[in-house]
């Protein structure tokens, strides 16, 4: 049987794309490309064969790629770094294509898009889940600023893996041979090999190609946020040929990333991970030309009548023509003393593989009626010993779906704590214990990991006030702008703001930072998308202002 990782290509794909590449034959074994590289080709095997092999375990072969064999994975998308080395034999005959080249046939040709793509997300997902190596962390398992690179790291599906220093005899042997020491924890080594200490996410995130460079011009649509709602439009507005470019302030997915499994998405019968419905978003956006660059925090926008201006983190500014804010709502911090000192270090806002080997025999919290509330309480109850689900109300159907509150009461190891808050944390360094408060009756509970998903607090500090909003910081679009804050133009003379358009002409607000919008993963990839068609209407409107001028 044919590993669907290494598919062949017929005849007519290989005859098409031999019209973008060029055939080169190797009269010895030649590198084609090497561990570490963010700029390398694409290669198609004509003749003899290709090996990858890892430099980190001594040059082993961990794939050859035969006759009309393919290389290349999903970081061939982007500018992100390719994890192993390729070799090709002494005589094999390759069909050499410039990446920007590959992005084009595969936009355009959608029978080289599906088997390309296809094996392109196997050989990820193998890579991610089935081998050890990528980029190395080294430090404790107790640290913030250890878990914050483990996080980015993961969310943004970096291959990598961590060495707990205190528990690693290979991490210890590791900081004395590089003459490091624990004030230099974490390290970071990265797949060719340079050391970082203490590095910070933006260095990491330029040293994986997360954080990509691009064109200073002014785009079609500038989408802020990568959630549901923001991939939805990014893939539409690449679709249809608007030059686009999105940026998030930490990975893709948004609030449905932390989902560990989605179970009524439309299409999905046995459920998704957030974490996995957003990985294809993602790299299905790029499919289409968009360009993804994460970590850009949006700090402030402005607006001249023309266009946008949006200053983001890391020193980019971007300009375009239409805005779409996507940037969600973040989960409200705990009113409880001190929690800012053990975020990361015991109480954290999302839960994920990594949290859940962190977990194993302990007792956890969740704290929150939703339903990522529940997922995540379902999740981790494979892991833990006991998951204690605190909830503030009297009744967990009262947000939640059924399924989950169903499979919640029949889990053995699930404690339901209803009209009860946490009041207390304590702790050295990492969480050990909490105090919660049950009808005014307190009791000690050694929970170590405790994940809270309360409440909704919409993220547009960065709009400074700059579109119509409403006491809680939500965007008003269409009939929710009132006439006295639409911005005076001879757009607004001739209409009220569409349905997602906010009080600027151009302006789009989608899924959670938009008032009124339905809290479901469904609806916001339907904002999303709806978005792209308003933003046509709008374009149109502006050529044809300009030429009025």
């Amino acid at each position: 049987m044919t590993d669907p990782r290494f598919p062949v290509l017929t005849q007519k794909q290989i005859s098409t794309l031999k019209e973008f590449g060029t055939i080169i034959t190797f009269d010895k074994e030649t590198v084609l490309f090497q561990v570490g590289d963010s700029d390398y080709d694409f290669y198609v095997v004509l003749d003899g064969e290709i090996n990858m092999r890892d430099p980190h375990d001594d040059n082993r072969v961990l794939a050859t790629h035969m006759i009309n064999e393919f290389t290349g994975d999903s970081s061939m998308l982007s500018n992100r770094s390719i994890p192993f080395s390729a070799y090709a034999s002494q005589g094999a005959s390759v069909l050499r294509i410039k990446p920007e080249v590959l992005k084009g046939i595969i936009s355009k040709h959608s029978g080289i898009s599906d088997v390309l793509l296809s094996a392109f997300l196997l050989r990820q997902e193998v890579m991610l889940k089935e081998l050890s190596g990528g980029v190395k962390v080294i430090g404790t398992e107790k640290s913030k600023e250890t878990y914050g690179l483990r996080d980015f790291m993961d969310k943004n599906h970096i291959w990598h893996s961590f060495l707990n220093i205190d528990e690693s005899i290979a991490a210890k042997e590791l900081l004395v041979s590089f003459n490091l020491n624990y004030a230099d924890l974490p390290i970071l080594i990265s797949m060719s090999g340079e050391i970082y200490k203490n590095p910070t996410i933006a260095e990491l995130a330029r040293l994986t190609g997360v954080l990509m460079e691009f064109e200073d011009t002014i785009y079609d649509v500038l989408v802020v946020g990568a959630g549901p709602s923001g991939l939805a439009a990014s893939v539409y507005a690449a679709s249809e040929g608007l030059s686009v470019v999105t940026i998030d302030g930490n990975a893709p997915g948004g609030q449905a990333g932390k989902s560990t499994k989605i179970e009524n998405y439309l299409g999905f019968p046995t459920g998704i991970s957030g974490h996995d419905l957003a990985n294809k978003a993602y790299l299905q956006a790029q499919k289409f030309g968009c360009t993804i660059s994460i970590p850009h925090k949006a700090e402030k926008v402005e607006y001249n009548g023309e266009y946008f201006t949006l200053c983001a983190s890391n020193e980019k500014h971007i300009k375009a023509k239409s805005l779409i804010a996507a940037t969600g709502a973040n989960y409200r911090r705990l009113p409880v003393e001190g929690i800012e000192r053990f975020e990361g270090s015991g109480v954290f806002y999302s839960a994920t593989g990594m949290n859940a080997s962190a977990c194993k025999n302990e007792l956890v919290g969740v704290v929150g009626g939703g339903n990522s509330a529940g997922q995540a309480a379902l999740f981790l109850a494979d892991h833990a010993a006991e998951v204690h689900v605190i909830i503030r109300g009297d009744d967990l159907g009262d947000k939640m779906s059924d399924y989950l509150v169903q499979r919640i009461y029949s889990s053995p190891n699930i404690i339901v704590h209803k009209n009860s808050n946490v009041v207390q944390l304590n702790g050295a360094h990492h969480l050990q214990y909490l105090v919660l408060d049950t009808n005014g009756k307190t009791q000690i509970i050694g929970i170590t990991n405790l994940f809270t998903f309360i409440g909704a607090k919409p993220c547009t500090e960065w709009l400074h006030g700059i579109v119509s909003m409403d006491d809680r910081g939500f965007i008003h679009t269409g009939v929710d702008v009132m006439e006295a804050a639409m911005t005076t133009c001879s757009i607004f003379e001739q209409r009220k703001p569409q349905s997602l358009e906010g009080s600027i002409p151009g302006f789009f607000a989608v899924g959670d930072v938009r008032k009124g919008s339905v809290k479901r993963v469904a609806s916001a990839v339907g904002e999303g998308s709806m978005a792209i068609s308003q933003v046509h209407q709008y374009l149109a409107e502006l050529k044809m202002s300009r030429l009025e001028q």
